[in-house]
């Protein structure tokens, strides 16, 4: 066995997933569209390909199962067969167990052979046994009756492995050494050679961009040596009027040099989200028909670009959202015909960008979401009291669901039940500086909507004053900015309420939420909305707007402070995170 380096692995499994990822893609297309010729050629020279980078790892196991579903496809686009509900099924149990196989090269580790039921129906369906009577593809053939789904095998085809039920899917990274067992014999999985010593992450760029960046690093340096150069004159001229003028002039040349770079960096971190919101179809599809369901997933502003890193930690909180809205929101055929509508439910993933922030939306056009029976079930629950939940406003019933242990469903099932999930999904999105938002209508849908920044990296910010201190208060989140003398006067202690555009808000001197000492009576006041709810947090002074590149905090970190940065004159301005800071109001 050839010892195969990191680099090699990495630049395969990089690859090798993107051509599966398009697979996935161009499968949900052909079972719209079985007779498409061209997307049979797609879907075959896709499989090729991987065994091609496969067979050069000798990874035979890999090999073996590319190689099986490479028949089966060959035989479809040569006419010799027509393709069947079977096939299909097959051939993306195929793609699956490729796709589980990639997650245990990734640990540095050869993968077990597929399993032989997967051998099999690929070569019963090449023979045509498991395609006898076979119907065409036809999604409006699919039973009304739920079965009960292999929800280890469905997850791995978007994660590469396993997931728990107690917690939002999350990739298992097993040691390549706890693969290998000695006394299993010639199935164990062989080493690849050294597992990779941490997770190695890879950003593909358009070259374009990075052309950019060079050429803007090449007139940065060309500014640094202009100034390096009159700061020399300066010190041996007797009248420095002229180099002074010069010397500005420069400086707000760089000064637009550093402020482009800045931007064309952030750029270069950007991704299209289509990319990763296409394998979201295939699990849809997949979740629907092992639930007797006839969904379509259709991907609307595919082209819309977010921050690499955003769009990796939103992965799991879209899992548990898609899964939601296939699980509760769609209905069955037969109670959508019950109800007057298409049989096949429709599931749109969109995304748009408005202004500095990206707006994702799951909308579905199900049963919809029942006020009254979350107020219920809250109450039934313990989770409030039926005065509590008789003061609660659609809007803020709906926020229900997001209260920990709470659940819509009596009984525990392998997918809900617990009351776990969509408490995470809020807390994922609130660590991205994000907020969840959710309309519904009974018998209409629901659309949950996701506001992110466009990047973590740098944030537009507004700079208050507490004593010696300056805070960055995220722009995102600000919706007024407000003199306190003015609208509460000049009495020594300030009010605990303020009334802003006809609504009551909660104002709270930061002082307090930081737990530092008072030492005078707050004169200026930003109104933030976070999540659902807005208050007005008082400060000494405002400072003004910046652009401020975020740098994490590693050692000791104050509570409600996500970050800092530093100003012009070199001082630390700490970065404040007003989900963190507004946790303790969350149980008044």
């Amino acid at each position: 066995m050839s010892m195969v380096t990191d680099d090699l692995l990495h630049d395969f499994l990089e690859e090798a997933g993107e051509l599966l990822d398009d697979v996935d893609t161009k499968l949900m297309d052909l079972e719209k569209s079985p007779t498409d010729k061209e997307l049979l050629n797609a879907v075959f020279r896709g499989f090729h390909t991987i065994k091609g980078g496969a067979g050069f790892l000798e990874a035979t196991a890999l090999v073996e199962v590319c190689h099986k579903g490479e028949n089966l496809l060959d035989a479809l686009r040569n006419g010799k067969l027509t393709l069947t509900a079977a096939m299909m099924d097959a051939i993306m149990e195929a793609t699956g167990v490729v796709r589980r196989m990639f997650a245990t090269m990734s640990t540095g580790a050869m993968p077990a052979p597929a399993e032989e039921s997967v051998l099999r129906q690929l070569q019963d369906c090449l023979e045509n046994k498991a395609a006898r009577p076979g119907p065409e593809v036809d999604a409006s053939a699919l039973p009304d009756g739920p079965t009960e789904p292999d929800w280890a095998a469905l997850f791995a085809v978007v994660l590469g492995s396993g997931f728990e039920d107690e917690s939002l899917v999350k990739p298992k990274v097993v040691p390549a050494a706890a693969l290998a067992d000695p006394v299993a014999g010639p199935s164990a999985p062989a080493a690849m050679g050294a597992a990779p010593t941490g997770n190695v992450e890879s950003l593909r760029v358009e070259l374009s961009r990075f052309d950019q960046i060079l050429n803007l690093t090449g007139e940065i340096g060309l500014a640094k040596n202009r100034l390096l150069n009159l700061q020399r004159r300066l010190a041996s001229e007797t009248d420095p009027g002229a180099i002074l003028k010069n010397m500005e002039g420069t400086l707000r040349n760089l000064n637009t040099l550093v402020g482009d770079l800045q931007n064309a960096v952030m750029k270069a971190r950007m991704q299209q989200v289509g990319r990763v919101f296409q394998k979201y179809v295939r699990m849809a599809r997949d979740l629907g028909r092992q639930l007797g369901k006839n969904i379509e997933l259709v991907v609307e502003g595919a082209s819309t670009e977010l921050d690499k890193t955003l769009l990796d930690e939103l992965n799991d909180p879209l899992v548990h959202l898609i899964r939601n809205a296939v699980d509760h929101g769609s209905e069955s055929p037969a109670a959508r015909r019950a109800a007057g509508k298409p049989e096949k439910a429709v599931l749109t993933l969109a995304a748009k960008q408005i202004g500095d922030t990206v707006v994702i939306e799951i909308v579905d056009d199900g049963a919809g979401i029942d006020a009254a029976v979350l107020r219920r079930k809250a109450v039934e629950k313990g989770l409030l009291t039926e005065q509590q939940a008789g003061l609660l406003d659609e809007q803020k019933s709906f926020e229900l669901i997001f209260l920990p242990g709470f659940s819509t469903k009596s009984e525990v099932s392998s997918i809900s039940g617990r009351g776990v999930g969509m408490d995470v999904v809020r807390t994922n999105v609130q660590r991205l500086s994000g907020r969840i938002r959710i309309e519904s209508e009974l018998g209409r849908g629901t659309r949950i909507s996701i506001i992110l920044p466009l990047t973590l990296a740098i944030m537009p910010v507004l700079k208050i004053r507490l004593g010696e201190q300056v805070f960055a208060v995220p722009l995102t989140a600000v919706r007024e900015l407000i003199d306190l003398d003015a609208q509460t006067g000049r009495e020594p202690t300030l009010p605990r309420v303020l009334s802003l555009d006809g609504s009551e808000l909660a104002l709270l001197p930061l002082a307090d939420l930081l737990g530092w000492k008072l030492v005078r009576r707050p004169a200026v006041g930003v109104a933030v909305q976070v999540g659902s709810r807005q208050i007005v947090l008082a400060a000494d002074s405002f400072i003004g707007r910046d652009d401020v590149v975020i740098k994490p905090i590693h050692t000791f970190r104050p509570r409600g402070v996500s970050g800092a940065t530093l100003s012009a004159d070199g001082d630390v301005i700490l970065i404040l995170d007003l989900n963190r800071l507004l946790d303790p109001l969350e149980a008044d």
